[in-house]
C-alpha cells in the first residue's frame, strides 16, 4: 500500500517565521515539543521477521502538530472555515477547535465562517461570511448540526470560489467534509496553483460512514454508533414483546457497513446485519428470508441491521446523482420491510415488525466525549499544518498518531468492511447469522 501512494506533502514556501507558541525543542524537559520535520510514521504496522529495505519519503507518513518555524506571518492572516455535505456529530466541534487554537496560540483574529458549505462563495447566493472569534464559538460544541450550515453542491464552481478567496483575501481555507467536499478541496487547490496564490488548503475529514481511505476513523463515526446502539435496543423491546415480534433498523452505511457492524458488536441484541460489502440472497434455500423465519420460529424474536447501501445493485434501476455527485440509492429499508411482510404473509405466519430509520437524528446528534476529543485535536492539527504552509493535506488519525495525507490519496478510494476480515468475523460471532447467505446452487 506504502509503494501504490506518494505521501510527500506539498508547501507553500519555506518557512522563517518563528511560532508564537512557545515549546520546547529539549526531549525530556518536561515541557511541550514541537513537532520536528523527521518526524514520521509507517502506513502499515505490519512486520515480518528479517531485514527491511530502506523507506523513501514518499512511503512514509508525515506526524501533524505545531512547528518551531511557520510561513505565515499571524497578524496578516485571514482564515476561512467550511463545512459541506451532510450532517455529522462533531461539526461544531472542529469549527469551535479551529477558531480558538487560531485566536489563542498564533494570534489570527481575521477567522470567517463560510456559510452553506461551498455555495456560500457563489456571488448569486448571497449568503455573506459569518466574523467568528472565541466568544462566538466557545458553546457551539453543545449543539448537533454545523454552526456555519452545510449545503451539497457548489464545489464543481471552482473559478467562482477562488474569485471569491481573492476578494475575501483568504490565506487559509479550512474544509470541513467528506469525499466529495475534499475532491473539491482538491479542485479549489489546483485552481490556487493556477493562479500562483499562496493559499493553504487543508482538509478535515467528515463522513459519519466511516469510509475515507487510508485514516483510522473519521470523527462522528463513535457518536454515531452510541445513537444506533439506543435504537437497537428499542427496536429488541419492541420485537421481544410481541408475537414473532421483527425489529428491523435501517442505519447510515452508503457503501460501507461499519456502523451496522460496529452496532451489532455494541449491542450484543441483533441478529442479522446486512451491508453493501457482503452478498446475500432474500429468496431460497440460503436466503435472508429463509433464515429469518428459522430464527423466528426458534427464539420467536429478531433483530435486523440494514445499511442504506444494501441490495442497491438489485433494487437500483436508474443512477441518478444528488447535489454533491452521490448517487441517489433505493430506500433499502422499506423495500425490506414490504419484502419481509409479504413472505410472512404467503406463509400465513403472524410476524410483528417494526421499522426504524433514526438516520437523521443519528446525524444530527451532537458528539460524544470521544468524538469531541477528536474532533478537538483534528481542528488543532489542521491549525498548525496551515500555519506552517502545508497544503493539499488531510489531517487524519493513522495507528493512532496524528498525520498529514495527500488529499489525492485519502479520495482514491473508500473504505470498506473486508468480509474475510476481523471485524466482520466479530460481527458474525455477535449475530450468529450465516457467513454467507448465498444460494450456492440449486438445491
Amino acid at each position: 500500500m506504502a509503494d501504490t501512494f506518494n505521501f510527500t506533502i506539498e508547501e507553500l514556501g519555506k518557512r522563517s517565521i518563528k511560532s508564537p507558541i512557545e515549546m520546547s525543542t529539549v526531549v525530556g524537559d518536561k515541557i511541550a515539543n514541537y513537532v520536528t520535520d523527521d518526524k514520521f510514521i509507517r502506513l502499515d504496522p505490519a512486520a515480518k521477521v528479517g531485514a527491511q529495505p530502506p523507506l523513501k519519503r514518499s512511503q512514509i507518513l508525515e506526524c501533524a502538530g505545531p512547528r518551531e518555524m511557520i510561513y505565515f506571518t499571524p497578524a496578516h492572516v485571514h482564515a476561512g472555515i467550511v463545512s459541506c455535505g451532510g450532517l455529522c456529530p462533531g461539526i461544531n466541534d472542529v469549527i469551535r477547535a479551529v477558531v480558538r487554537c487560531l485566536w489563542y496560540r498564533y494570534g489570527v483574529t481575521r477567522i470567517s465562517g463560510i456559510r452553506y458549505g461551498y455555495r456560500g462563495f457563489l456571488p448569486e447566493s448571497q449568503y455573506g461570511v459569518k466574523e467568528l472569534e472565541p466568544d462566538i464559538v466557545d458553546d457551539i460544541h453543545k449543539l448537533g448540526g454545523t454552526f456555519l450550515g452545510s449545503a451539497r453542491g457548489g464545489g464543481k464552481e471552482v473559478g467562482k470560489i477562488v474569485d471569491a478567496m481573492e476578494k475575501l483575501n483568504l490565506n487559509v481555507l479550512f474544509t470541513i467534509g467528506g469525499d466529495g467536499t475534499q475532491h473539491g478541496t482538491l479542485d479549489i487547490a489546483e485552481e490556487v496553483d493556477k493562479r500562483r496564490l499562496k493559499i493553504a488548503l487543508i482538509g478535515i475529514p467528515k463522513t459519519v460512514d466511516n469510509d475515507f481511505a487510508l485514516i483510522d476513523r473519521s470523527f462522528g463515526f463513535e457518536t454515531a454508533v452510541e445513537k444506533a446502539v439506543e435504537v437497537v435496543a428499542a427496536a429488541h423491546m419492541e420485537a421481544s414483546s410481541a408475537i414473532n415480534g421483527v425489529g428491523l433498523v435501517k442505519l447510515m452505511g452508503r457503501e460501507s457497513g461499519y456502523i451496522a457492524a460496529c452496532t451489532a458488536l455494541a449491542s450484543h441484541e441483533v441478529n442479522f446485519v446486512l451491508i453493501p460489502e457482503v452478498p446475500f440472497n432474500l429468496e431460497g434455500y440460503n436466503g435472508f428470508l429463509h433464515h429469518l423465519e428459522e430464527r423466528l420460529r426458534s427464539r420467536k424474536h429478531a433483530v435486523i441491521i440494514v445499511a442504506e447501501g444494501a441490495m442497491q445493485e438489485l433494487l437500483l434501476t436508474e443512477k441518478k446523482l444528488d447535489a454533491g455527485g452521490n448517487v441517489k440509492m433505493a430506500d433499502v429499508g422499506t423495500y425490506l420491510r414490504d419484502r419481509i411482510v409479504k413472505y410472512f404473509d404467503e406463509k400465513k405466519m403472524e410476524i410483528n415488525l417494526k421499522y426504524i430509520d433514526p438516520s437523521y437524528a443519528v446525524r444530527s446528534a451532537p458528539a460524544n466525549p470521544s468524538d469531541s476529543i477528536y474532533c478537538e485535536r483534528l481542528g488543532n492539527a489542521a491549525v498548525h499544518a496551515a500555519m506552517a504552509g502545508k497544503t493539499k493535506l488531510i489531517i487524519g488519525l493513522v495507528n493512532n498518531e496524528f498525520v498529514h495525507l495527500p488529499i489525492q490519496a485519502v479520495i482514491s478510494h473508500r473504505n470498506k468492511v473486508d468480509p474475510e476480515g476481523n471485524l466482520w468475523r466479530d460481527t458474525l460471532d455477535a449475530t450468529h447469522q450465516p457467513a454467507l447467505m448465498v444460494n450456492q446452487f440449486n438445491k
